[in-house]
């Protein structure tokens, strides 16, 4: 019969026992209080979605979306914009359009500033404003028509008129801008005529300092007029007729009007010789064109002045028919020794974006013009047979007959 263990067995085999219990705790893996919570409060095993884990992840969209709801946009700054220009708040009109500005520039948003610009008579910062919505959108009818009232006020009324011109021949049927044409054509003439009379009131005090005479007639001495006065006077006194003082103040009016307007003609084609610059948009090249129009051979020297790879840029969606057949019609004319050079602003042309477009709708007086021009100069017996091929390829790009 086996002993009973004594004290001191039982306490060994205690010890072992509870040592066996601590090894059995440090091997388990250890299950923090936040799991123990999640699986308490969840009641549902591992399998089931576990949304606490995903909160963070949620409350951080969630705050992103808020975030950007409340940011301002572009479209809703010009918005309230209007409606503080509605208000005549002008200057708080500015700010938003500024706001809508930085965000996402556009042609309406600084052509409204410069409405509420005008409205207080800063018209510079108008025309400034107007401007760069041109260069956004070069066929936009209310910029121009605020910038030719912010030129107007700013005196520059040769600018303002083109402005409000080149306005007109992009809407005609629109009242307003008719009247603002005509208002601005009236200035423009205006100012014209002051300056012309001007500059004759000067020439002719110019002409009495230079041609004083102090000769006597039959014991009269002759008073220091013009020189064109002084020899209509002697002659009236050598031929001995004693002509009427009204007659002969028309006929030195007309004599000096006459000069006058010959130095003007001189002047006006001498300072476009000096001021042909390189255009940079359709608006700048059609205003230069029209100023040349008088002389041709001026419209080529603009024309050779631009590179022909730059016409796509230049025109964009603003080329219109009766520049595209000037054009052709001066490279026919003042290019055909320059061959190659001819074919450059052929071929370019093609390539601005509303080519298509503007040769569907060519009248057919156009058109036959066109085709004249291309069997008499560009391609015919003579044509460089180096060029015959890309003349011909151009032919069927202007829908041409063959």
């Amino acid at each position: 019969m086996a002993r009973p263990p004594n004290k001191h067995g039982r306490d060994q085999a205690l010890d072992w026992e509870l040592s066996l219990k601590d090894k059995d705790k440090k091997m388990r893996p250890q299950v923090s209080q936040h799991e123990k919570l999640k699986t308490r409060d969840s009641g549902t095993s591992s399998g089931n979605y576990d949304y606490s884990r995903n909160f963070d992840a949620i409350k951080r969209i969630s705050s992103s979306l808020r975030s950007e709801d409340s940011l301002p946009d572009a479209a809703s700054e010009k918005e309230l914009g209007n409606e503080y220009f509605k208000q005549k708040k002008f200057k708080e009109a500015i700010d938003c359009y500024s706001r809508s500005i930085a965000l996402s520039p556009s042609a309406v948003a600084y052509a409204n500033r410069g409405m509420a610009y005008i409205k207080i008579r800063r018209f510079q910062e108008a025309e400034d404003d107007c401007t760069e919505a041109l260069n956004l959108d070069d066929r936009y009818i209310k910029a121009y028509s605020r910038r030719a009232t912010a030129r107007k006020e700013l005196g520059k009324l040769k600018e303002s008129f083109e402005d409000a011109e080149f306005a007109l021949r992009l809407e005609p049927p629109n009242q307003e801008i008719k009247k603002q044409y005509t208002e601005a054509k009236s200035l423009y003439d205006k100012s014209n005529l002051e300056k012309a009379s001007g500059a004759l009131k000067n020439s002719v005090q110019e002409m009495q300092k230079r041609g004083k005479l102090d000769t006597k007639v039959n014991g009269k001495g002759i008073q220091p007029v013009s020189s064109s006065a002084q020899i209509t006077e002697i002659t009236a006194v050598q031929d001995h007729t004693k002509g009427d003082n009204t007659n002969k103040k028309q006929e030195v009016k007309a004599s000096v009007q006459e000069l006058a307007s010959r130095a003007a003609s001189k002047a006006k084609v001498i300072a476009a010789e000096k001021n042909i610059t390189l255009p940079t948009t359709a608006y700048q090249f059609e205003v230069s064109w029209r100023d040349l129009s008088g002389d041709s051979a001026l419209q080529a020297s603009l024309l050779k002045s631009i590179s022909p790879s730059a016409l796509p840029q230049i025109f964009k969606n603003a080329l219109t028919v009766p520049i595209l057949i000037d054009i052709i019609n001066c490279v026919a004319t003042f290019f055909v020794e320059e061959m190659e050079l001819a074919v450059n602003y052929l071929e370019n042309l093609t390539k601005v974006p509303r080519f298509d477009t503007l040769i569907i709708f060519l009248s057919s007086s156009n058109k036959a013009d066109l085709d004249k021009i291309w069997d008499e100069v560009f391609y015919n017996e003579a044509t460089p047979i180096e060029y015959a091929e890309k003349l011909g390829n151009l032919r069927a790009k202007y829908c041409l007959k063959r």
